[in-house]
């Protein structure tokens, strides 16, 4: 019906219109006169004829962000007419065809964000009208050609995302007209030529390649650049700062991640200058020395991480730099500053260095940075107080002091702090009473484990009810469990752990909300009593698997001490996937409630050390996505439910000293455990113990589970621990700062949240 009886339309300009319900097929009825077809953005659907791209004087064809919109382009009789071909961010798919490239009036190519695949056909080059040609985001393969000597109008090329090999020719720097060019995450190997001709290019992006050698002499040549992009690549050598003063349009600098690339550091540098330079990035490169000569710009963004740099930074160094607001010189060798780079400063981030001594007191007095929002200068050798000066900034919203050796008590003006978000003390000296001044609605993280704080629990906590996370481990506090907790319902991690609380858990827990809850543990105190199964239905967040949405996450990876075998070892997860409970090593009593085995989401429990009772609950079998089950040194009996033999993901089962009986039951992961998961228990039989059962089962067969990987995967995270969680902690910070949405903590887990999801639906299917 669309384009019915439209025999003499020759423009169609239908952007922005919602045409989900049209037929594709109806648009064969397009007039033969047809010149313009612009049809962006209209939400359709399906397979778009290629018959239209034939119509004889069409000459204009834009069907951009139609995402679900399908088809191949043909590979004959094109329209010759053919200047605009705008297809970005569709679903088109087969070889880019030779033809398109002998067009000899195309202006303009899009086909970004598409499943194109092939070589990218050599007949393009040679169009001589084209001023925009955008491949990216595609899967073409191939090499760039040696020479060309068309393309004098071309101002945008992009080939980003691809699979494209071989070197970059210095051709691409002598196109006169280039302006943009983007050759970013594809598999260019090979050192960057001499630049015989430079072009006016103003934007360069060869990130993620593998290139590599120094970048010559010559490229810096190319006057006009405003944003240089060579990161992630093998470059090697010295950048110089008459090099980069040449470049005297330069206002964005990216070469990070090139470990064999450093900058000079003379002391003649700085005479240079770089006008209009207000970014530069140059982590996990070589740089040994602090580049002072960067601070005749108005830089606004210098990071310097991960390299070698040692000793500090002097008063001298310090000064200018009045347009810095950000600072990462987090994982270097510094030892002792004097001043910080800046007076404006919203972000610094100081983290993994050397540095001793007090908490840089003389450079928050009289004068603090009344603009720092983020300060994070953990895992130094810090000693001494905690200033009050600190407070002074009214604009912080994130302090990480942790890992240091900081000792007296924390100051209540940081904890009743206004605007915080996060607040890290863990891992110090820091001593006597818990403050209790907590009043910020708005505070989401406190890490306050690992120190010698003493007294009860800060009922004041309670008025902070945007907390997500509450780590108060390993201190000595003295208190039952704070009923209070459910004022906190978006609470997500509970770590109470190595404490001296005591007695039951409270009758109000089983009406309280805690649907938020992903991972609690109370190890490692003297609670009591039995556990109330009302409780567990009450915990709606280890039922589900976690959404996609991130609102409701913690922007960065947690570390979280697990026992299993006797062992306490140190994981590193994402909290979405990380649903754990720990209550090992107190006095709890009475049988396990079969409420438990309702949390299908769980991957870790420990009820360990306890006195509990009675059989292990066969609802446990409905636990399919469990890892780790620690049931050890109880007085639990009767038989091991069959049903365990479900947990295909199980790594860790530890069921040894109870008064279990009966065979041990065979297959999946089952034939992977050992003697030691079920040591002392004398009335259990069969595989893999020696004591045989009277009617002897079948031989166990072993089975490796060759699932989803997640046990390899836990132990990678294990390995990784030494750079996951600080890097995973700062890219967090820099979320709350930038208000960026929420896009680091899924790299990884995204694939198995979708692949335990098939497991939770069929046993809730089951259930229901």
């Amino acid at each position: 019906m669309l384009a019915r009886n439209l025999t003499k339309l020759s423009n169609l300009f239908l952007d922005n219109v919602d045409m989900s319900g049209v037929a594709l097929t109806s648009f064969l009825n397009l007039s033969s006169s047809l010149q313009r077809l612009s049809l962006g953005e209209c939400q359709l659907q399906g397979n778009f004829p290629s018959e239209v791209f034939r119509l004889p004087y069409v000459k204009h064809i834009d069907l951009h962000g139609n995402e679900y919109l399908t088809g191949y382009l043909p590979k004959t009789n094109f329209s010759t007419a053919l200047t605009l071909l705008n297809l970005g961010n569709c679903g088109f798919k087969g070889p880019i065809p030779a033809l398109l490239g002998n067009l000899p009036q195309m202006v303009f190519i899009d086909l970004s964000e598409n499943s194109f695949e092939g070589e990218i056909p050599k007949t393009l080059f040679n169009l001589t009208q084209i001023i925009h040609l955008d491949l990216s985001h595609n899967h073409l393969e191939g090499s760039l050609p040696n020479h060309v000597s068309e393309l004098q109008l071309l101002e945008v090329f992009s080939l980003s995302n691809n699979s494209v090999s071989g070197g970059v020719p210095s051709w691409l720097f002598a196109l006169p007209s280039l302006q943009e060019l983007d050759l970013s995450y594809n598999n260019l190997s090979g050192p960057i030529g001499q630049i015989p001709k430079p072009n006016s290019v103003h934007h360069v992006d060869l990130s993620s390649n593998n290139i590599q050698g120094p970048i010559p002499n010559s490229f810096f040549n190319l006057g006009n650049i405003s944003s240089l992009d060579l990161s992630s690549n093998n470059l090697s050598g010295v950048i110089k700062p008459d090099m980069l003063s040449k470049l005297r349009y330069l206002s964005e600098l990216y070469l990070s991640n090139n470990k064999f690339l450093s900058l000079s550091t003379s002391g003649g540098d700085v005479n240079y200058s770089f006008p209009h330079l207000g970014i530069v990035e140059f982590s996990s490169c070589s740089i040994r020395q602090f580049p002072n000569f960067f601070r005749t710009v108005g830089l606004g963004r210098l990071d310097l991480s991960n390299n070698n740099i040692s000793g500090g930074i002097s008063k001298w160094e310090a000064e200018g730099w009045e347009d810095l607001v950000m600072l990462n010189l987090s994982y270097n060798s510094l030892t002792f500053l004097e001043g910080f780079p800046g007076k404006n400063l919203e972000v610094l981030d100081l983290h993994s260095n050397l540095r001793q001594g007090p908490i840089l007191l003389n450079l928050l007095i009289p004068n603090p940075l009344q603009s720092l929002m983020l300060f994070i200068i953990s895992e130094n050798k810090l000693t001494g107080n905690i200033p009050s000066s600190m407070c002074n900034s009214t604009s912080l919203r994130v302090v990480d002091l942790s890992k240091n050796s900081l000792s007296g008590s924390i100051p209540e003006c940081l904890v009743n702090s206004s605007y915080l978000y996060l607040l890290n003390l863990e891992k110090n000296n820091l001593s006597g009473k818990f403050p209790d001044s907590f009043r910020n609605d708005q505070l989401i993280n406190v890490f306050l484990n690992d120190n010698q704080l003493e007294g009860l629990v800060p009922r004041s906590l309670s008025h902070c009810s945007s907390l997500r996370v509450l780590n108060l481990g390993n201190n000595m506090l003295t208190d039952t469990f704070p009923h209070w907790f459910a004022s906190l319902p978006r609470l997500v991690l509970l770590i109470l752990r190595f404490n001296r609380l005591h007695g039951p858990l409270p009758n109000s827990i089983t009406s309280s909300n805690f649907s938020a809850l992903r991972l609690i543990d109370l190890s490692r105190n003297e609670f009591t009593g039995p556990l109330p199964g009302n409780f567990m239905r009450n915990l709606i967040a280890m039922k589900e698997m976690p959404s996609d949405s991130s609102h409701d996450l913690v922007p960065y990876q947690i570390s979280v001490k697990v026992t299993t075998k006797g062992l306490e070892i140190e994981l590193v997860k994402t909290l979405s996937v990380f649903i754990a409970m720990d209550f090992s090593n107190n006095l709890f009593r009475g049988e396990i409630p079969e409420e438990l085995g309702e949390l299908i989401s769980l991957r870790m429990l420990n009820f360990s050390h306890n006195k509990f009772t009675g059989p292990i609950p066969a609802s446990f079998g409905n636990l399919v996505a469990l890892e780790s089950l620690d049931l050890s040194s109880n007085n639990l009996g009767g038989r091991i439910p069959s049903r365990l033999t479900n947990l295909t993901f199980l790594e860790v089962l530890n069921l040894s000293e109870n008064n279990l009986v009966g065979p041990i039951p065979h297959g999946n992961q089952f034939g992977t455990f050992d003697n030691d998961s079920y040591s002392g228990n004398l009335g259990l039989c069969g595989f893999p113990l020696t004591k045989q059962c009277g009617n002897k089962p079948p031989a166990p067969k072993f089975k490796e589970y060759e699932g989803f990987g997640i046990a390899f995967i836990w132990k990678l995270a294990m390995m990784g621990y030494g750079c996951g969680l600080v890097l995973g902690l700062s890219t967090g910070y820099i979320v709350f700062t930038t208000g960026r949405p929420w896009w680091f903590v899924r790299m990884v887990e995204r694939d198995l949240q979708r692949n335990v999801t098939g497991w939770i639906r069929r046993v809730q299917g089951r259930r229901n």
